[in-house]
């Protein structure tokens, strides 16, 4: 029986980590739950599921809550993250929550000993130098959720002694691939919402549509495996079948294929080494299904500067992913509240980085402080224009 803290219960990974439990509770169970303000859906995940202890935003918040389910604890606020991340008789944490909120509970849980179901990229994009650090000291197991790293993590399997000659990092293209850069300039909040094979929370969904996902996702395969990043390839494969691959010295290519379906990672970090058997509501992968053919292509780095960017930032280290992973939250949140245009979160991201002094080798304190001052030039831009 393996029993799971979920940091970000309402949001999607959450949910979709909750069925997966629900439909194997004589193997796995719930440890702890987090969400920020989705109250009245965390109370159903408390009657349902039967956390020790919940984390929420807001004190006023938890004291309502301690107030209507007496039996269990109740945290707010960031040390309330880290409490349940680190808590007795928790065996491991899926850390799904959203940006750089995720990094104090993720040292948390590998300081206490705990192993990490890690869909928080944003997290090893800031602080990956100082995580893999920390997880090494304590022996803990990093696996990855994120559906590419999955299939990274999946494709090493019995190959760990192997010497790798490349990954191959697939990616949808997202809703606007083939798109120039002029036409970027026209792209609506409503487009770049429409993903055209994932569903995703909002951010994530933008991320994807600018490539930033994907430059991002590139420094957390850097730290996940230990591979430079110059045997990280993207590959643009619009199908979402193949989730992504590793070429060997010798020629040979291994890879996960599936439908696009997150309970897939998510439930082979509850259960690795072994594999879940997942609900009848699974569809099986048809080959037959792509009369078109399976199809690749080269990411398009003129027209997606955030690629560029993220490897660029990841060269250079010290707080320069800080900065990117920062900047990039905050122009997102701009673009969603429609205070910027989709084009103008590469470009100021862009400005940004080329104004950062950096610092090296950054302990926690001067990772939240490069973070806030990135969100800071960030807002600074935005108001200028």
């Amino acid at each position: 029986m393996k029993r799971i803290s979920i940091l970000g219960s309402t949001g999607s990974i959450g949910t979709q980590a909750l069925d997966i439990i629900d439909h194997n509770r004589e193997e796995l169970r719930v440890a702890a739950l987090s969400c920020a303000r989705r109250l009245d859906q965390l109370r159903e995940q408390i009657r349902r599921f039967s956390p020790e202890a919940v984390c929420v935003a807001a004190e006023d918040d938890a004291k309502a809550l301690q107030q209507e389910f007496p039996d269990i604890e109740v945290y707010w606020g960031m040390q309330g993250l880290v409490s349940i991340a680190s808590m007795e008789g928790c065996d491991i944490v899926l850390n799904s929550l959203l940006g750089m909120q995720g990094l104090e509970p993720t040292l948390a849980a590998a300081k206490a000993g705990r192993d990490i179901a890690f869909a928080n990229k944003e997290t090893l994009v800031a602080g990956g130098e100082l995580v893999m650090k920390t997880v090494r000291e304590n022996g803990v197991a990093l696996l990855p959720v994120d559906s590419e790293h999955s299939a990274i993590f999946q494709s090493l399997q019995g190959s760990t002694d192997c010497p790798i000659r490349r990954i191959l990092l697939t990616a949808s293209g997202g809703p606007f691939r083939g798109f120039t850069r002029e036409q970027l300039e026209e792209v609506t909040l409503e487009q770049a919402l429409k993903h055209p094979n994932w569903s995703m929370g909002a951010k994530i969904t933008i991320d994807s549509a600018s490539m930033m996902n994907k430059g991002l996702e590139v420094i957390e395969a850097r730290w996940l495996f230990d591979v430079p990043l110059e045997k990280i390839q993207i590959v643009v494969h619009p199908q979402s079948v193949l989730h992504s691959a590793v070429e060997f010295m010798d020629g040979s290519v291994i890879g996960q294929m599936g439908n696009p379906d997150m309970r897939v990672p998510i439930a082979y970090a509850f259960s690795y080494p072994r594999r879940l058997a997942m609900s009848g509501s699974m569809q099986p992968l048809d080959l037959f299904g792509y009369p078109g053919g399976l199809s690749f292509e080269r990411a398009d780095e003129e027209v997606f500067r955030t690629i560029h960017l993220a490897y660029e930032a990841s060269r250079r280290g010290g707080t320069y992913p800080v900065v990117l992973n920062g900047a990039n939250e905050a122009l997102v949140a701009a673009f969603l509240h429609r205070r910027i245009r989709f084009c103008e979160i590469q470009q100021l991201l862009e400005a940004i980085l080329e104004e950062h002094q950096p610092l090296h080798e950054p302990d926690l304190e001067t990772i939240l402080a490069a973070d806030e001052q990135a969100r800071r030039a960030a807002e600074e831009m935005i108001e200028k224009i």
